[in-house]
């Protein structure tokens, strides 16, 4: 399930998309525009900061603007960073493998081959969707 905070991480980086290049977004108003609030807000941003997806300015005019161009960041991206892996379990996860305790052999596991295709499915859909193109363009299978 997607949390709370990912769900801000998103909208906040999709608004700062909107904004025209060189202009940033102070915490309080990105915080009002996409109604959460500002304590937790600023929360994420400092972490996107430290991560490298966002630059900040001090001062008045100062504020928060994407450090790399928006359809370079990926809504999976995202995710992974404030919720971890996109996989249901570990054993089908390609960022945390592990093999889970109650499995004897995971090549032959019924579940786990079912959960990797989903974790690719949604996988796919997230990776191709960025916060300038949150459809992302997928083949018709």
């Amino acid at each position: 399930m997607l949390s709370q905070r990912a769900k801000y991480t998103i909208r906040a980086m999709q608004e700062l998309a909107k904004a025209p290049a060189g202009e940033t977004l102070q915490a309080g108003e990105l915080a009002e525009r996409i109604k959460a609030p500002l304590h937790f807000l600023e929360g994420i941003l400092l972490e996107l900061r430290r991560e490298g997806l966002l630059i900040s300015r001090r001062g008045r005019s100062g504020g928060y603007a994407l450090a790399k161009p928006a359809d370079l960041i990926s809504i999976a991206d995202l995710i992974r960073l404030v919720d971890g892996p996109l996989a249901l379990t570990t054993c089908a996860s390609r960022t945390a493998y592990a093999e889970c305790e109650d499995c004897p052999t995971p090549e032959d596991c019924q579940l786990r081959n079912i959960l990797v295709s989903a974790r690719d499915a949604v996988a796919r859909v997230l990776e191709g969707a960025t916060i300038a193109r949150p459809i992302p363009n997928l083949p018709v299978s």
